[in-house]
């Protein structure tokens, strides 16, 4: 069967017919879930696809379970294109454990990553990164796979469309972007929140190119996305298709509709539905007549099957049990694994050697880049260069540009592309230089990469390294000394590293890119020249191990990274005058050894807590709050902490030393909760 068309379109009838039956799957089910929403059936939002099939289905045939999607809060009609059952759309809906996210995601949080379909998000934008890092994770596997994001018009108007484009043109990722245009961001008009009307047309500005469709027309969006994909299988990299179409029902059920668009527009639009469009295309196009009206009852069939297949899937939905409650808290992090030892037998290793911490934890990222090909490092002069802190030295000669990436200044960009990159299979270790810079995509971090494993059930792993410098130094003001260890460590399912030695770096570096857990990893820029032992030989230092620097009799100091070494140049003074001071350094925020802690306070009855931190809200009141909590009746004194200023950082030395405390005031501190 051939449909001769102006366009010259030849399709066998059994294509056309799998994409009539996909839009079908798509709108049936959807026409279901409206009804189940308002039998209560759903808890929260449901944002249906009812309008837009015809995208989802064109694009989606070309794909094979192995390639990848992404996707944004109206994903359903994604999902269902890429293969999931509507009973697991429809019982991840009703919360039931029988959904596709277990319940744990509902209409915004889609997961099937058997079939390649690796999740919707509730934030707009994020889709467009992750698929990057999905062709990215191709490009370095040469698995061939191809990478597609789905986003609506809103998207295009948000950092990570110009971000994730331009870091897909530069390096020819396998991605294609499609921008189901449906003229509404929630409720404002595209026509009014864009200055450029051609979301296609924008292709040329990255140098790739762009297509404007008829988002109704699912012949022509499967012929262009054919090509398309076609294109990014061979290396010829990314695209951009706009598909012009509408939603014809509410942005999510149950909102009010016509406050800004009319009655008359949706029914105008609805005229132009997408299943009806290919009814007619077949019954006007198709030569003979006799084959279009067999092509016809084919679809009439269809339209049956499909009908007992959301019967069915809706009385399996409501049939799955919820979830249990216990489970609520699985999957946060990853299954722990088995360490090699901190201290390996003296046999198995050479001698410590004095080396700096920059040396150190050089020696480790070096040593697991070569036993794990699948580890790349993505960042701003991490190239040739080797870092702004020589973190990669001399390894860009021996990997090259696909494994040591330097990345525009884009940190959103590429933190969101390491994230798709680790859900498809690789493990990114993302240099950021400064702390402070990688608050551009703090929301990358926490909504994303925290929550990767937890949303998707733990069927998605998170190896995702986010290292760079911490601290107050060398009259780098307050765009260059952030800390923030303590926010990064209230978003579940981070692990947030912060070591004091050389030693330690080196350990817990080793353990970070081994985990399959995203680690923040932290380095004190006034600690990168200091010299310390360090063996030669493979180690690992596990998570949630505090080390006791100093043992003592009288009191206990809980430190971290820089305050740690200014709390020891305390310690002599303060023992030729009688007080024995206990150092604890906790290593890692996130997980916290408290048990080390409480034992140490049980011991000495007196606890400090140092930090260069404010006291407001962060590392100190929790380690505070523990001991009261856990250690109180171990307590012979109140619990103190000694912490830096509530301000930014100034620039000037003077204004620098006295916003953090310095040996002297951790002496007198102690000093004074002695006499306590």
């Amino acid at each position: 069967m051939s449909l001769a068309t102006n366009r010259a379109r030849c399709l066998d009838a059994d294509l056309v017919c799998d994409l009539y039956r996909t839009m079908q799957i798509i709108r049936q089910t959807e026409e279901e879930l409206a009804r189940c929403h308002q039998r209560g059936l759903i808890h929260g939002a449901c944002h249906t696809y009812v309008g837009q099939e015809a995208i989802a289905a064109g694009v989606c045939a070309h794909l094979s379970p192995r390639d990848v999607a992404f996707s944004t809060h109206r994903g359903h009609g994604h999902a269902l294109a890429k293969g999931l059952p509507p009973r697991e759309l429809m019982a991840e809906l009703f919360g039931r454990e029988g959904g596709c996210s277990r319940g744990r995601g509902g209409s915004m949080h889609l997961f099937a990553p058997e079939i390649g379909m690796m999740g919707t998000s509730g934030i707009v934008g994020p889709c467009i990164l992750q698929a990057c890092g999905g062709g990215y994770s191709a490009r370095l596997l040469n698995n061939g796979c191809v990478a597609v994001a789905f986003f609506g018009d809103g998207a295009v108007n948000n950092g990570a469309f110009h971000e994730g484009l331009n870091m897909a043109s530069i390096w020819r990722l396998p991605v294609l972007f499609v921008c189901e245009n449906n003229q509404f961001a929630t409720e404002v008009p595209f026509a009014y929140a864009s200055g450029n009307p051609s979301v296609g047309g924008r292709g040329a500005a990255y140098g790739i190119p762009g297509f404007v469709l008829d988002g109704n027309d699912v012949l022509e969006i499967h012929r262009v996305a054919g090509e398309a994909i076609a294109r990014a299988r061979a290396g010829e990299g990314p695209t951009l298709i706009e598909c012009k179409t509408y939603r014809t029902r509410a942005h999510a059920e149950g909102m009010p509709d016509f406050g800004y668009r009319t009655r008359e527009e949706v029914e105008a639009w609805k005229q132009r539905c997408p299943i009806a469009a290919l009814r007619a295309a077949v019954a006007n196009e198709v030569e003979p007549p006799d084959e279009a009206a067999t092509i016809i009852e084919r679809f009439d069939a269809i339209d049956a099957e499909v009908r007992e297949t959301i019967r069915e899937a809706r009385e399996f939905a409501e049939a799955s049990p919820l979830p249990g409650p216990a489970t609520a808290t699985d999957h946060v992090y990853a299954t722990p694994r088995t360490t090699i030892a901190a201290q390996p037998p003296a046999d198995s290793v050479a001698p410590p050697r004095t080396i700096t911490y920059s040396q150190a934890t050089l020696e480790a990222l070096a040593a697991e880049m070569a036993r794990n090909d699948r580890i790349f490092v993505l960042g701003e002069g991490i190239g040739k260069r080797g870092g702004n802190f020589l973190t990669t030295k001399g390894l860009f000669d021996l990997y090259g540009p696909a494994r040591l990436c330097d990345t525009p200044i884009c940190e959103r960009g590429f933190v969101g592309l390491a994230c798709g990159a680790a859900m498809t299979g690789t493990r990114p270790v993302v240099d950021f230089m400064f702390a402070d810079f990688v608050l551009d995509a703090f929301g990358e971090i926490v909504n994303q990469v925290a929550k990767m494993q937890y949303t998707s059930s733990g069927r998605l792993k998170m190896p995702v390294v986010l290292r760079g410098c911490i601290g107050i130094g060398h009259s780098a003001a307050t765009h260059h000394s952030g800390s923030y260890y303590g926010a990064f460590a209230q978003a579940p399912g981070l692990r947030v590293v912060v070591p004091s030695s050389p030693e330690d770096a080196k350990g817990l570096l080793t353990a970070a890119l081994r985990c399959d857990d995203p680690v923040v990893f932290l380095e004190h820029r006034e600690l990168l020249q200091r010299k310390g032992l360090v063996p030669e030989g493979e180690y690992e230092i596990e998570f949630g191990k505090a080390r006791v620097v100093r043992c003592g009799e009288h009191i206990t100091v809980v430190a971290l990274a820089r305050m740690v070494h200014h709390a020891l140049a305390a310690c002599d003074e303060l023992a030729r005058e009688g007080i024995s001071v206990e150092v604890v350094d906790p290593r890692t925020v996130s997980p916290l050894d408290a048990a080390t802690i409480l034992a140490s306070v049980h011991k000495t009855g007196r606890l400090l807590v140092v930090d260069e931190l404010p006291a407001h809200f962060g590392f100190s009141a929790e380690i505070a709050a523990r001991v009261a909590d856990e250690g109180f009746d171990d307590l012979d004194a109140p619990i103190r902490r000694l912490t830096g200023a509530f301000c930014p950082t100034p620039y000037s030395p003077a204004l620098e030393a006295s916003v953090v405390p310095g040996p002297p005031e951790i002496a007198a501190a102690i000093r004074g909760l002695m006499q306590e």
